[in-house]
């Protein structure tokens, strides 16, 4: 599919997703972004949904200007994935054991490490880079109450919500290690921070939705938030590293005799900012629910705790400012999936999968997400499949 046009007050509103199946309210979030002063170009994924302050699924190219609240809360979010030597027939019978080795080694929900986690001993590990990452904590926003200790302690840890670690096979029944996490609590704080900071700027009172607020370039208020957030973007990026390397020493440690090796980690973020440049411009790209796919750039985009996901490459479709989506997608809220579905819905949508399956995760229940396949169809001139992939083990917060 290519993108249908959509006309917008600034730009015109490009849509890899049919307009006709979009809820009212994101359509109108849409529009809202599109009457920006600053915007050069607006992108929409075919997982796009409704979200806090800007649509989950859009990628929002500004020039001189960027929206913390079209960036998301969870500043850096985003996906690793990594192939293994193991096949299909390596796993036993029952997967309880190593589902429940995974939870222990990784802290989930509200979870933290009893101690920080020396990224010195963890297997392959990228520490290049770490010594300075921490120096730059002094620098972050005097006004986050989360202080380095706690972000310390939650480096390498899950979180909740659709968050998750998983166990998955491949078409060709490779074993794939997978995850989904970002830059936790702390990431959180610095957005809910910054976008405070927006609002209460001069030439952010006329915008048609106070959540739109942006910071423009050359303003300390602009550099402080590039600090702070290029610093929970990289936050995010050695959260997940740290729980790949702790994910990959437990599968090492429960198939020892078959001397597990790796490829190279996959990783991408899917809630950011990217300085890129477009049609002789400087810009700043948002993407929140959206992954970059340049050309001949793995991806990853999965689908639900009972569905499968796709390693993908960039097609580098400029139209998309190099974009492609970061999931299915939502097709209704949490609080709509646990009044319409029970805890036998859930054991049956997540059938042969070693997972949790009460009451207190219901609202990730498959059905409350669109179909991952026809989201990948959509998007066809965006990104091409490279592997699909089937959970066996689903850990969640």
């Amino acid at each position: 599919m290519s993108y249908v046009e959509v006309p917008g007050a600034k730009v015109p509103i490009r849509m890899w997703a049919d307009p006709a199946t979009v809820e009212g309210g994101a359509m109108q979030q849409l529009q809202n972004v599109a009457t920006l002063p600053w915007i050069k170009g607006l992108a929409v994924m075919p997982d796009v949904h409704y979200g806090k302050g800007a649509t989950v699924g859009s990628v929002i190219a500004m020039q001189g200007a960027v929206c913390p609240a079209a960036v998301g809360v969870d500043i850096g979010c985003g996906m690793s994935a990594v192939k293994s030597s193991l096949t299909a027939n390596d796993l036993p019978g029952g997967l309880s054991r190593l589902r429940s080795k995974i939870e222990q080694a990784i802290p989930v929900g509200r979870g933290l490490h009893r101690s920080e986690v020396d990224p010195g001993r963890l297997y392959q590990f990228p520490t290049s880079g770490w010594g300075d990452f921490w120096s730059r904590f002094d620098g972050v926003a005097d006004a986050v109450k989360f202080r380095r200790e706690r972000a310390a302690l939650q480096m390498g840890t899950l979180g909740s919500g659709n968050h998750f670690v998983e166990l998955c096979v491949d078409t060709s029944d490779s074993v794939w290690l997978m995850l989904h996490s970002g830059s936790r609590n702390i990431g959180k704080e610095l957005a809910e921070f910054h976008i405070g900071e927006a609002q209460k700027l001069p030439h952010n009172q006329g915008l048609v939705d106070r959540d739109l607020a942006v910071f423009v370039a050359d303003t300390p208020q602009m550099a402080a938030y590039r600090h702070d957030l290029f610093w929970a973007q990289e936050y995010a990026k050695y959260n997940r590293a740290i729980m790949m390397a702790l994910f990959q020493e437990v599968v090492r440690r429960e198939f020892r005799k078959a001397r597990v090796t790796f490829d190279q980690v996959i990783s991408c973020h899917h809630n950011y900012v990217a300085e890129e440049r477009y049609e002789g411009m400087d810009l700043l790209v948002t993407r929140k629910g959206a992954i970059r796919a340049g050309s001949g750039e793995f991806g990853i985009i999965p689908g639900s705790m009972g569905t499968g996901s796709y390693i993908v490459k960039g097609l580098g479709n400029t139209a998309s400012f190099n974009s492609a989506s970061h999931g299915a997608g939502r097709k209704m809220s949490r609080s709509a999936a646990k009044r319409r579905f029970s805890t036998r819905d859930l054991e049956e949508q997540t059938r042969g999968v070693e997972c949790r399956k009460d009451s207190g995760v219901v609202d990730e229940i498959p059905g409350a997400y669109k179909p991952i396949e026809k989201v990948i169809d959509q998007q066809r001139d965006l990104v091409e499949v490279v592997a699909k992939l089937k959970q066996v083990i689903c850990v969640k917060g």
